[in-house]
């Protein structure tokens, strides 16, 4: 049965537990709004976790036809897509003498705890976007190599300059552009995701457009839209200031350019773009430190069980080469 964060932390019964699930939902508007297939389960003989789908590559046609005259035979394309899920998270130690004050021991656990929700989100981030197989076989492929050479690849060979300060009509201007990539998608996405020059950037031009939309998550937060599609700062790396979408310099249509970053949209849904758990297992997991065994330092645990699948190419795109600096 499809899940969320939410229904999740509704489903278990330990407090700690639950609150590990809203550190994660805090922490990651994508996570949050992600529904994950759990149907997965350990193939016979092996720990692998492989979850199968066909991917849609190209819609379908309609016309009409005249009588007496047949309908010109169009089908769909789809591609047949396999992916492992892939196990992540963190540990952490702490000596028993800590466990002595209850305060103390609670506050670092609760410390430490966090501090590995956060780093493991991060690193679901950074996944979702650079994953790749091929450079990593322990993680899973990313939006860059799902869409990379699709439809709804938009300006692969040009940059876009939204650097400095724009004028009203160079604002203008980036937003037609923004819209004609966004018509490339098969509907309205929910997330624009990119680092936070490119969003910043986005929200200073819909605001001045008058584009701002503005609503609140489930912790009274505001998030802030174009025209109703989130804008998500995914944040750094791992362990890193380096940006999850990166700012880069690449040789575009021939011309060396500096300054450059990616904008994702993506559409949730089971038709479209989420994510993968697996079949009778917590999708977020916590091991606390045991102290009722012998040995000084004991380690507690946090970790995920997950992947993505995109289901339709047209559920996700890239805008390429938005010069941000």
């Amino acid at each position: 049965m499809p899940v969320t964060l939410t229904e999740a932390r509704n489903n278990v019964q330990d407090d700690v537990q639950a609150g590990i699930i809203d550190e994660f939902r805090k922490s990651s508007y994508l996570l949050d709004a992600l529904t994950f297939d759990d149907v997965v389960s350990p193939g016979t003989g092996s720990s692998t976790l492989t979850y199968g789908y066909t991917r849609l590559l190209t819609q379908p046609s309609a016309s009409f036809r005249a009588i007496n005259t047949e309908y010109t035979p169009q089908e769909v394309t789809r591609q047949r897509i396999t992916v492992d899920l892939k196990v992540f998270g963190g540990a952490y130690e702490i000596d028993r003498v800590i466990a002595d004050n209850v305060s103390a021991l609670i506050s670092e656990v609760n410390l430490q705890a966090t501090q590995k929700v956060k780093a493991a989100r991060s690193l679901f981030h950074d996944t979702v976007i650079n994953g790749s197989v091929a450079a990593n076989a322990l993680a899973f492929d990313g939006l860059d190599v799902a869409v990379a050479g699709s439809t709804t690849e938009y300006r692969a060979t040009q940059t876009t300059d939204i650097s400095g300060e724009l004028t009203q009509a160079q604002g203008f201007t980036f937003m037609d552009a923004l819209d004609d990539f966004l018509s490339l998608l098969d509907e309205k996405p929910q997330a624009l995701m990119g680092n936070s020059k490119t969003i910043n950037k986005i929200k200073g031009v819909a605001r001045r457009a008058g584009y701002i939309t503005e609503s609140e998550d489930a912790f009274g937060r505001k998030v802030t839209g174009y025209d109703g599609i989130a804008l998500i700062d995914l944040g750094n790396k791992p362990a890193s200031n380096s940006p999850v979408v990166p700012i880069r310099s690449a040789t575009v249509g021939g011309t060396p350019q500096t300054g450059l970053a990616d904008l994702y949209a993506v559409r949730f849904g089971l038709d479209a773009f989420h994510g993968l758990s697996p079949a009778g297992r917590e999708l977020v997991r916590q091991w606390l430190p045991d102290y009722s065994t012998a040995g000084a330092v004991k380690k507690g645990e946090v970790e995920l069980v997950a992947a993505v699948a995109l289901k339709a190419t047209k559920a996700a795109g890239v805008f390429r080469n938005l010069k941000v600096q």
